[in-house]
């Protein structure tokens, strides 16, 4: 007897690189700091494009943002801008590379003042996944607009309310696997406390 192929949400198409995101780490509840910080920032070099090619690109984006550390983009200046604008591994937007190295720098002063940026991203939902219905497709919520317009105070640049619902979805904020999809209960059992 053959095994029935398992039902993925229809955005994983085909492509084996967004079939294995889907499968391993969209909708997984993210703890990490530092990852929830990255996972933020290319969701902002998304913007206008396709996840797709940000995911082509992952391993050229940490390449060329020191693995997304903070302490290290936060230092990079005029000279690492035009380096990374000739980098042609990467989304090459001026204003995406800005909007990075400047949420780099409001990541460790929010460091500094002690804020955990984790213990902020899931105090919008008192650290809890949120669990959709499965049907229901959202581009934002009303919860995107609030986490939007709080990083657009502390400084935060390509946060719209599309980009940090995106966002929310891949760190397991929300949990938005199709009703069919098998990772749906998976993702489901990480957000639970203790886990």
């Amino acid at each position: 007897m053959t095994k029935s192929p398992q039902h993925r949400c229809g955005w994983a198409g085909d492509d084996p690189l967004m079939r294995d995101y889907h499968d391993q780490e969209w909708g997984v509840p993210q703890r990490d700091s530092r990852m929830l910080w990255e996972m933020l920032m290319l969701e902002g070099f998304q913007a206008g494009l396709s996840w797709i090619t940000v995911l082509r690109k992952r391993d050229a984006f940490r390449a060329a943002f020191a693995d997304f550390d903070p302490r290290v983009v936060a230092r990079y200046g005029d000279k690492d801008i035009e380096r990374l604008m000739a980098n042609p591994g990467i989304i090459r937007a001026r204003a995406k590379i800005q909007a990075t190295i400047g949420g780099a720098r409001i990541y460790l002063d929010m460091q500094d003042k002690g804020e955990s940026f984790s213990d902020y991203c899931w105090s919008f939902t008192e650290g809890k996944s949120i669990q959709n219905d499965g049907k229901t497709r959202f581009a934002t919520s009303p919860l995107s607009e609030r986490i939007s317009k709080d990083l657009k105070r502390r400084g935060f640049k390509f946060v719209g309310p599309t980009i940090v619902y995106a966002w929310m979805q891949a760190v397991g904020i929300v949990n938005d696997h199709a009703l069919d999809c098998f990772r749906r209960p998976q993702t489901a059992r990480l957000a639970k406390p203790g886990r």
